[in-house]
């Protein structure tokens, strides 16, 4: 027997190999072995197809091992694989290393740890021991106290070389030994269970029983459950998964953020306990690898995670809820496959016949049209869960306001410090955005304009004042603040710009003792930072939260009673289509943090740009309006939604070399379909990154001709897959982006 296997290149080509007899009854299509290939010794692939005779002549090779003792997908989630390697034109070997990473098995056993517990009634005359062997005497004194089994390495802490003074301990009778499996403990990935009394509103009620009529069914239905910030979403979820399990199915509860993990875990957690599954980047591979494991041997109900959770090997799936859809988190930008986590989990529900929910109070513009023309059913939740009032806007014109105080560098305006003053005196708390980490974005030169640039990227660099170093946000490079100009050597440096760091600095001096915490990239490197920051929010030992995007969606904070918004501009005038949508989706998300309790809550956004419809038309909470705005623009550019999109990229370290291939490739497409446009070969808006200039050519093709956006995946399948495509330029890189989520 002959298996076709798949490797995680950026090849479409399949390696056939021979079948030992041993492994015959073992090696099944979807299943991973590990083969040779090419100059290193083995390398794990997934096996694509099964013949009896090969198809040529030629000398093969026998597969090695099988990595999976029993196969890991069911039929809907094999068939889910392959639309995602078509739909994304991606290598079936590159898909598989995304939806099941190399480390990770059915057959994964955790490594075992050496535990120690002390005998019940012996050694309670210690004082022979402590004369004989005082390091026996003090791991006894020790372990006298715990009750339980603990391992031996953690009486590091109290002995040298705690494994002998033990197994001398234990051939004295007093203590046993037991090796056990080391259980990786998940425990900070999560809130404690978070105990909520439940009652719906009528309107409530009806939806539901409307939901649970589409779950009883057992059939794909897909909705958009478009509901205002704090209109009880969670609750829903919550109540359709234990619908799905009455019946015997799981449920996939996708999320964009990993910030929103622990918050929404814990509210699963009261009511599923150890049933809830977590998954995200932020796990360690033995967390990751057990977790995967227990999954494939269902042991869960409930699994909560980032975009990667689509891929779980969990089998029956009846529900499936994409929170927060419109955001860009759940697009895979890089590596390959570059797919969407809303589009394959609707793929996934139309698989398994599941009821499949894209949810959120601002829905991507792509999913608001599609329930406007019946694509989507639709369900809407108007008001505030718990009959919480929406809260009171305010805007400020920083322009106007320093203009009249002269103050040019203030960040915080005088009616957010005022705002801010008043709920320290009622022991309420805030939440501050500010979308944009270090101190500040700019280091400018006042006497020749000059502005410190990464040297392997096309962008400025940031200060971080903490370390005192300037960094790139995109490749990490840095280097210490210079104290004079290097293009004309003055003195005259300008910090320019405000991120969390200035933000953070600016408070303290305001406002002496003031307990605050930042929620940023820099502050949430460590393992649990998350949980920790957002446990002790919510307990109360901290005022204010202030953070980037992460603190603006799916948190749940009963006495915070003010929002700030310290600069909406951020991100307004980025050279992207979606640039005003994402603009508009923030603020409405973050100013729906405020009075989510019985406090009546208050939003402060400060713009330089008041009269912008993205800023003006979230000030008052008006989505149907900037909606219809950005329906409009998009129909009229011929941009999603009226159009399907795609994007190839070329990039590499000559400049010359990258806009030569680009401009190969772009007159190679003259006999492209008609009613497919082309906007290129052009540099990105971003032209280099990570020291590779880079080049596009963005492909749309209008819905009305293209119905279901068959003919331009037909034109791409052609280029990059039946021709088999490859640069002609040597170090040069090449990729396709199916949907992307931005043109940057």
């Amino acid at each position: 027997m002959f298996a076709d296997v798949s490797f995680p290149i950026s090849t479409y080509r399949v390696f056939t190999y021979s079948v030992p007899r041993n492994l015959e009854d073992r090696v099944k299509i979807g299943v991973r072995v590990s083969a040779p290939f090419g100059a290193r010794k083995k390398v794990q692939g997934v096996v694509v197809d099964l013949r009896r005779e090969k198809r040529f002549k030629g000398k093969t090779h026998p597969i090695s091992a099988v990595v999976d003792e029993t196969p890991i997908f069911d039929k809907a989630l094999w068939d889910l694989l392959n639309w995602v390697s078509r739909h994304y034109l991606t290598p079936m070997g590159q898909v598989m290393r995304t939806a099941v990473p190399s480390r990770l098995t059915s057959s994964y056993s955790p490594p075992e740890q050496l535990m120690v517990r002390a005998v019940n009634g012996l050694g309670e005359n210690l004082s022979a021991l402590a004369e004989s062997s005082p390091r026996q005497h003090r791991a006894m004194k020790f372990l006298k106290q715990r009750r339980d089994s603990i391992p031996v390495a953690a009486l590091t802490s109290v002995i040298k070389n705690p494994w002998d003074a033990c197994r001398a301990l234990e051939r004295k009778g007093y203590v046993t030994l037991a090796r056990v499996p080391r259980i990786p403990d998940v425990s900070d990935l999560s809130f404690l269970p978070i105990q909520r009394e439940i009652h719906f509103t009528p309107a409530q009620e009806k939806i539901m029983k409307g939901l649970e009529a589409w779950l009883e069914k057992k059939k794909f239905t897909p909705c958009l459950l478009h509901g205002v910030t704090g209109s009880g979403k969670t609750e829903i979820y919550i109540h359709l998964a234990r619908r799905a399990e009455l019946q015997g199915r799981r449920s996939l509860i996708l999320l964009p953020e990993i910030s929103l993990t622990p918050q929404i875990a814990g509210r699963f957690r009261s009511v599923f306990g150890d049933r809830v599954a977590i998954w995200h980047s932020r796990m360690t591979s033995a967390e990751r690898a057990w977790t995967w494991k227990q999954i494939c041997e269902d042991r869960y109900g409930v699994i909560v995670g980032a975009r990667s959770a689509i891929f779980s090997p969990v089998r029956s799936v009846g529900l499936i809820v994409v929170d927060e859809e419109q955001e860009s988190a759940f697009k895979q930008e890089s590596p390959a496959p570059r797919y969407h986590a809303r589009d394959v989990a609707l793929m996934r529900g139309k698989l398994c016949g599941a009821l499949t929910i894209l949810a959120g109070a601002t829905p991507s513009l792509e999913s608001y049209y599609n329930q406007a023309v019946g694509k989507l059913s639709s369900i809407r939740l108007k008001t505030r869960y718990g009959g919480a009032s929406y809260p009171q806007v305010d805007v400020v014109n920083m322009t106007e306001e320093r203009g009249e105080t002269g103050d040019y560098d203030s960040v915080l305006s005088r009616l957010l410090i005022e705002k801010i003053g008043e709920r320290l005196k009622k022991g309420e708390q805030a939440i501050l955005l500010q979308n944009r980490r270090g101190f500040s974005s700019i280091l400018y030169c006042g006497d020749c304009g000059h502005v410190e640039m990464c040297r392997n990227c096309r962008i400025s660099l940031t200060f971080h004042k903490a370390e005192s170093v300037l960094k790139c946000h995109y490749c990490n490079f840095q280097k210490s603040l210079p104290r004079t100009c290097q293009e004309c050597g003055g003195t005259e440096l300008l910090l320019l710009g405000a991120g969390t760091q200035k933000v953070e600095e600016g408070l303290r001096e305001r406002f002496p003792g003031l307990r605050l915490v930042r929620m940023d990239l820099d502050t949430t490197r460590r393992k649990g930072a998350y949980t920790r920051i957002l446990t002790k929010f919510a307990e109360g030992d901290y005022d204010i939260l202030l953070g980037t995007q992460m603190v603006a969606k799916g948190l749940h904070f009963e006495n915070v009673t003010l929002v700030g918004i310290i600069n909406a501009d951020t991100g307004l005038y980025l050279p992207d289509f979606r640039a005003g949508e994402r603009t508009f989706q923030l603020i409405y998300q973050v100013a729906g943090r405020s009075g989510r309790g019985e406090k009546p809550g208050e939003v402060v956004i400060q713009t330089s740009n008041p009269d912008n419809p993205a800023i003006s038309c979230a000030s008052r909470l008006d989505l149907e309006r900037y909606y219809n705005i950005c329906l409009s623009e998009r129909e009229e550019l011929t941009y999603p939604p009226f159009s399907w999109l795609a994007k190839i990229e070329f990039s590499g370290r000559e400049r010359e070399a990258v806009e030569r291939e680009a401009i190969r490739f772009g007159g190679s497409m003259v006999n492209k379909p008609e009613h497919i446009s082309a906007l290129g070969p052009a540099p990105c808006p971003i032209e280099r990154i990570k020291n590779n200039f880079r080049y596009q050519i963005i492909f749309k093709s209008p819905k009305k001709k293209d119905e279901n956006g068959s003919k331009l995946h037909r034109f791409l399948e052609n280029v990059f897959v039946n021709s088999s495509f490859s640069s002609r330029a040597r170090g040069m890189g090449t990729y396709v982006d199916v949907d992307p989520a931005s043109l940057l």
